[in-house]
């Protein structure tokens, strides 16, 4: 097996770790994430869209048929699932077996921010136009959603569905958005964004004042904090280089960038092990973290 990385942050490679049932095959991986048991649930977009999986490899279930029409996020905390669905614009939370808890937006219906060109939108709006990410502030307990593919804004909802505010704008200086794709936050409670076309991953406190960037980066997928603290960015190709897994500690310094077959969710569990959800190739690679 390949091994990637160094020091204390080298991993055996896993290609295609996950196996179906016989006969079943993945569609277009999106997101992978860890509960606090380890199990490991795999966004697909196919029917059913959730598939879990304990982290040997095992295969536990999959649900959510008919819930997510087009998956595109997922974030697991605690005892709940916040996934977002691009193409109806809509962001809904499951519990871990599949019970819809709470659900923003209509389906179908997108808020009007003109002309997109390189999804770069002519103006911002409220929820949603393509959300990309929904997560829960875990102190404050409210909703954030990045509303990226067809919008440029954040926005901010109470813990039962209430719109408290948005920010963002379309463009590339502080706190302007350029396709916001992915959201993590610090243990002071700051959002770190994912940027995706500005390249960058930009902080906020709960509020939406920008508190500084990180950069040197291709374009960020996503963004997840593991339980060591340190954050795990899905990164694009870019400037002639691979697709990379960074691995980044709490304030921004790079600790690993491990080359990566096209990824576009990342999950990370208790062990440090990582799960690069693959898009292009259905798959997911199992990145096993050496000691």
């Amino acid at each position: 097996m390949e091994k990637i990385g160094s020091g204390d942050y080298t991993y055996e490679v896993i290609r295609d770790f996950f196996k179906l049932p016989d006969g079943q095959s993945f569609g277009m991986i999106s997101r992978v994430g860890s509960d606090d048991q380890d199990r490991i649930y795999v966004f697909q977009r196919k029917d059913p869209p959730v598939v879990v999986f304990n982290r040997d490899g095992t295969y536990i279930g999959a649900w959510g048929t008919g819930e997510v029409t087009d998956p595109h996020g997922l974030k697991v905390f605690g005892d709940t699932v916040y996934t977002t669905d691009r193409s109806d614009s809509v962001a809904k939370s499951f519990t871990l077996d599949g019970k819809v808890k709470l659900a923003l937006g209509k389906a179908g219906q997108h808020s009007d921010t003109g002309k997109v060109d390189n999804w770069l939108v002519e103006r911002a709006a409220g929820p949603f136009n393509h959300p990309t990410e929904m997560v829960q502030h875990p102190t404050n307990g409210d909703i954030y959603v990045s509303d990226g593919y067809r919008n440029a804004r954040v926005h901010r909802f109470s813990p039962d569905g209430k719109l408290r505010t948005s920010w963002g704008a379309p463009g590339k200086a502080p706190g302007e958005f350029h396709l916001p794709h992915s959201i993590a936050f610090d243990d002071a409670g700051r959002l770190l964004i994912a940027d995706r076309s500005n390249r960058r991953i930009q902080i906020f406190t709960p509020e939406g004042e920008y508190q500084g960037e990180w950069t040197g980066m291709g374009g960020p997928n996503d963004i997840s904090r593991g339980k060591d603290g340190n954050y795990y960015i899905a990164e694009q190709e870019a400037d002639g280089n691979p697709a990379y897994i960074c691995v980044r500690d709490p304030q921004g310094q790079v600790l690993a960038r491990l080359e990566s077959r096209h990824v576009h969710g990342v999950g990370v569990d208790s062990r440090g092990d990582i799960y690069a959800g693959l898009t292009v190739d259905r798959s997911v690679d199992k990145f096993v973290r050496l000691r």
